[in-house]
């Protein structure tokens, strides 16, 4: 029986970057000669790696069978339009490493919307998980067993929705470890930042009684694949790798880093996981077939209110803490009245919504965590409405129906976390979730009776773009959300001119 067993995990994501109003994803320039960085990433990532080939072969091999991977909801659904080859490559990579480890599959879920879901309201945060694990099941037709948290951000109110929601792991960076002891010990051994054991997987204990197990990534293999020159030799990656001794060596970086990020970085992966897989001392392993084999003994704590990608927790996505894409002299005094305003929106609909709602369903916010259902499938109307609605709908009480539940998808879609992540109030993800917001009240001012927009315009007033020419929270509003003037004078910040990396 092998005594070392390695895993590569990648977090595949891009953000919904539809426009709310057409369903389309615009042209971005800085893509070129791509219409998109959808496309773009595809083309240099995505695809490659369900076609890696090997050193010194021909042959094509799938790296997502051989890996642990996440897809984010969003790319899913874009490349299930775009391109179904790869989209269906992705699906069937789950499906034939069930057979490779003993049936547990290579993908886990994410939540939706990624949202930094220590941030959320306890119940968006659960209609978040909960639509992430009904689109996992939709694509991939089976229950997961562990989720991605957006940017590992964690707390423990997250770690209980989890559980309550039936997921029995995650992966965490090895700072966000405060603490450990061996199963029934009394007492805890404090750890400093980074230095949990990452070897093993660890048992979280909640206040609900659940628990969780938690795996915690090797940091500086998982730096030096994304940021360093890991890459440059696939088969040093897998001595590496190996050298780490008896127990699970285990990294986590954004999957972008293997061929968009680095060049040939989906060969570089293919050759390491071929090294590992032909090591006759040495498995590659997933981290549901890891747990099922070896359990979770020692306990942990957490570091509440932590990320991978914030050195300052989850600061990020809420104020100027500091951390940024490298824009040298902007500030990001944006982020704390962004985070204000869609916080201002959600409280202000809810109640609308709910009374609202409550004539035509049974239970609005059953229905609206159900809502996913009619997302995967719009053909799947008539049995939502059977299932949610106490009297058949006419036409015209369906349609309100689910332009009310529309809403409340547009608010959801407000608080991704690439809104806050990059360095101005003028960057495309931001901008998507302004007109996200855009688009919300205009649908709640004629089926809430409400005028919402002022309110929410006055809250990001007073931001004051990076970008010279942007102007003020309300200029940016009215050129580049609403569009009402051209907005040659908004130009793209440099920060944009290609998707950032976020692990650390």
């Amino acid at each position: 029986m092998s005594e070392i067993f390695c895993c590569v995990h990648g977090h595949f994501y891009q953000p919904d970057r539809t426009d709310p109003w057409t369903g389309e994803v615009e042209r971005e320039d800085s893509a070129a000669p791509f219409h998109d960085w959808n496309e773009r990433v595809n083309a240099e990532c995505y695809r490659p790696n369900a076609q890696a080939k090997l050193p010194g072969s021909d042959a094509a091999t799938s790296n997502y069978e051989r890996m642990s991977f996440n897809f984010g909801p969003s790319l899913l659904a874009w490349l299930e339009l775009h391109d179904p080859e790869t989209c269906a490559a992705v699906i069937a990579a789950d499906r034939d490493g069930r057979a490779r480890f003993s049936g547990h599959g290579p993908a886990i879920c994410q939540s939706w919307g990624h949202s930094i879901l220590p941030l959320d309201s306890e119940r968006d945060r659960r209609t978040q998980l909960l639509w992430g694990i009904r689109d996992f099941e939709h694509r991939f037709g089976r229950a997961p067993e562990g989720a991605w948290l957006p940017e590992t951000a964690v707390s423990t109110p997250v770690l209980e929705a989890c559980a309550e929601l039936g997921l029995r792991f995650t992966i965490l960076a090895p700072h966000q470890a405060a603490a450990t002891r061996p199963a029934g010990a009394a007492g805890w051994t404090e750890l400093a930042p980074g230095s949990v054991d990452p070897r093993r997987a660890y048992r979280c204990l909640l206040p609900s009684g659940r628990d969780i197990a938690l795996f915690f990534y090797d940091g500086p293999v998982s730096r030096d694949i994304a940021f360093g020159t890991a890459l440059e030799d696939g088969r040093a990656l897998a001595d590496r790798l190996v050298a780490a001794g008896p127990g699970l060596a285990h990294v986590a970086v954004d999957g972008e880093t293997f061929g968009h990020h680095h060049r040939f970085g989906e060969l570089a992966l293919a050759a390491c996981l071929d090294e590992i897989n032909r090591h006759p001392e040495v498995e590659l392993t997933v981290y549901a077939e890891h747990l099922e084999r070896f359990g979770a003994a020692d306990e942990v704590r957490i570091v509440e209110n932590s990320s991978w990608s914030c050195v300052h927790g989850i600061e990020r996505w809420r104020s100027d803490c500091g951390c940024s894409a490298g824009n040298p002299g902007w500030n990001q005094a944006w982020r704390a009245p962004l985070r204000r305003a869609v916080e201002w929106l959600r409280d202000a609909v809810a109640p609308l919504w709910e009374k609202a709602l409550a004539g035509l369903a049974t239970d609005p916010w059953a229905a609206r965590d159900d809502y996913v259902s009619v997302l995967l499938d719009p053909t799947a109307r008539p049995a939502f409405v059977a299932r949610h609605c106490p009297r058949p709908l006419d036409p015209t009480a369906e349609a309100r129906l689910f332009d009310l539940l529309e809403v409340q998808r547009l608010v959801l879609r407000t608080f991704t976390s690439c809104a806050w992540f990059f360095d101005d109030i003028t960057e495309p993800a931001t901008l998507v979730a302004l007109r996200s917001a855009c688009r919300a009240m205009e649908l709640a001012t004629g089926l809430l009776e409400v005028e919402l927009e002022p309110g929410f315009v006055d809250i990001i007033y007073p931001v004051a773009s990076n970008v010279p020419g942007a102007g003020s929270g309300a200029d940016v509003w009215r050129r580049l959300v609403r569009r009402e003037a051209p907005a040659e004078t908004a130009a793209e910040p440099a920060a944009v001119t290609r998707p950032q990396r976020r692990s650390q």
